[in-house]
């Protein structure tokens, strides 16, 4: 396991996690074939943490991890989501967290995964027609049933947080958080380490924006970021300050931009007071062997404070509705 580390709960996982979603086609065609190959490849290296969720491929991607886990289950800590309906791709109609739902959801995930248990099981969004007391308890059932080990919460409040521990140990919130996505510092993250939290950051690199390898203008019309505010083409371009930003720390250090956005998660992680399990995501198994040169990287206070600076100049929200989103809530 790649530098293990102790979410909340007891929760046990490698550095860094894989993000399962970019293994679908939300950011264009995959190859299922392919994408097998880059699952092996993350378990081979040391990744262990390997996350996903019911409606990323209209459960397909659920469906491909299912064939990495025939043979390697005891190898993998595996996470799964419910509550969205509908798929990235095409856009959601619905959240769900009523207790019925959920008992309905985690049947399926677990048929569609082959496995009988999930080792952390998400709320996936908040569904503020029902009380998080409810829906936290729906899924402490499921623990007590053996199907799920621990829960997990994305894009909670910290008010919400707070509430859900009050019903049941939380291993870890995901949520957006990058350099370029810090609007979780403010309350989320603190709330987090106060309750023993662990804080697993999605979309680590921008959504590939921070690698300098994207543009903006170029993308496809099924691309999901064409939604993103911040990657329309005015935005796009004011935004390019960042990724200068990441690029110069990484010319000093000799590493890829990838690298320092990742080693400036785990370095906010250690400032902060909190366990950080990033998990991005990719279709090509080189990257995976990249994004681990990150655990052996060190920024200098005068790096820290270069990337700070910059991601205070970020233009446009992370998402097209903000109530989507801690931030519009909070």
């Amino acid at each position: 396991m790649a530098h293990a580390v102790t979410l909340g709960d007891g929760l046990n996982v490698s550095q860094l996690g894989f993000g399962g979603m970019a293994l679908t086609p939300v950011y264009g065609e995959v190859d299922q074939e392919d994408a097998l190959r880059t699952l092996h490849h993350a378990v081979d290296s040391g990744v262990s943490f390997i996350d996903t969720a019911d409606i990323y491929g209209g459960g397909s991607n659920e469906e491909l991890i299912a064939q990495l886990l025939k043979a390697r289950r005891d190898e993998v800590q595996l996470a799964t989501k419910f509550g969205l309906v509908g798929t990235p791709a095409d856009g959601y109609t619905d959240i769900r967290g009523d207790a019925a739902y959920i008992r309905q959801a985690v049947d399926r995930s677990l048929q569609r995964l082959g496995t009988d248990v999930i080792d952390l099981y998400y709320m996936h969004r908040r569904d503020l027609r029902v009380p998080i007391e409810e829906t936290v308890g729906a899924m402490a059932e499921l623990v007590q049933q053996g199907k799920v080990r621990h829960l997990g919460l994305s894009e909670v409040t910290a008010q919400e947080l707070e509430e859900a521990s009050a019903v049941h140990p939380v291993a870890a919130v995901q949520s957006e958080w990058s350099i370029w996505s810090r609007d979780v510092e403010r309350n989320v993250v603190p709330a987090a380490a106060t309750l023993g939290v662990g804080f697993v950051p999605y979309s680590p690199l921008g959504r590939g924006f921070l690698t300098g390898t994207v543009d903006a203008s170029s993308l496809g019309d099924n691309d999901f970021r064409r939604r993103i505010p911040r990657f329309a083409p005015d935005a796009a371009g004011a935004n390019q300050a960042v990724v200068d930003a990441v690029q110069s720390v990484a010319d000093q250090l000799d590493a890829t931009p990838a690298q320092v956005a990742l080693a400036w998660l785990l370095a906010q992680g250690r400032r902060l007071g909190l366990p950080v399990v990033p998990i991005p995501g990719t279709r090509k198994a080189h990257r995976i062997d990249e994004n681990l040169g990150a655990l052996d990287l060190e920024l200098t206070p005068a790096h820290l404070d270069a990337l700070g600076a910059a991601s205070d100049a970020v233009v446009g929200s992370r998402s097209a509705d903000p109530a989507w989103v801690s931030e519009g809530r909070e």
